[in-house]
């Protein structure tokens, strides 16, 4: 187990502590990830040009060394208006865009694209040098219709919600969904499917996947 220094955050299932100055370790709480797997996309998507950060081996499926960054969320920057909701719907669209034009893995499937799967506000980092995608821990190879799909859901389940985001969300999902978007109809049912058999969901969170669905109908199939 690699040593490490204070607790710097924790998320749904994983904790991030200090190692130095420089890196970072982020330890998964319930052992289901592949930090090697995750790993090694952020790796292959560096090569090709795609802001993730540097990541170090360990040999570990439940903790993987990463580059530290500096700098606020892109949720963070849109809380205290560093960042415009229209900035940043567009921010997540190009991000979407440069993944997708990423080679895909498998060279028998030359259609296929390397797909983040949660790709939304608190996964952007705004660094001095750019944006950097974190959490690659849902990352697979497929249309990415799909991961256009789970990035407005994620974000329509807040803008249906009666939370104080709810305004600010719907904007920032309008943006995103502006042309041009690679949303399909499968990608979007299928992105409901894995939202709704998400173990880390709410009841809540899992109730407003029905008008999340509508609402994304309305901006992108309209």
């Amino acid at each position: 187990m690699t040593e490490t220094g204070r607790l710097l955050g924790s998320g749904r299932s994983a904790d991030v502590y200090e190692i130095d100055d420089a890196w970072v370790l982020r330890r998964d709480r319930d052992g289901w990830g592949d930090a090697a797997a995750e790993g090694a996309v952020m790796a292959y998507v560096r090569q090709h040009g795609y802001p993730a950060p540097r990541v170090r081996p360990t040999g570990s499926r439940t903790e993987l060394v990463l580059e530290r960054l500096s700098g606020p969320t892109l949720l963070g920057a849109l809380g205290d208006g560093r960042v415009g909701v229209q900035e940043a719907g567009a921010l997540l669209a190009d991000l979407l865009r440069r993944l997708h034009a990423v080679p895909g893995r498998d060279a028998a499937r030359p259609e296929d694209r390397v797909l983040h799967l949660d790709l939304h506000p608190d996964n952007v980092m705004l660094t001095p040098d750019g944006p950097r995608v974190i959490d690659w821990s849902n990352t697979e190879d497929g249309h990415p219709g799909l991961d256009w799909g789970m990035s407005a859901v994620i974000l329509a389940q807040v803008a249906v919600d009666d939370a104080p985001l709810a305004g600010p969300a719907h904007a920032l999902l309008s943006a995103l969904l502006a042309d041009p978007c690679e949303l399909t109809e499968s990608g979007l049912a299928e992105a409901r499917r894995r939202r709704a058999a998400n173990p880390t969901m709410s009841r809540r969170e899992i109730e407003l996947l029905g008008p999340a669905e509508e609402l994304i109908r309305k901006l992108a199939f309209r």
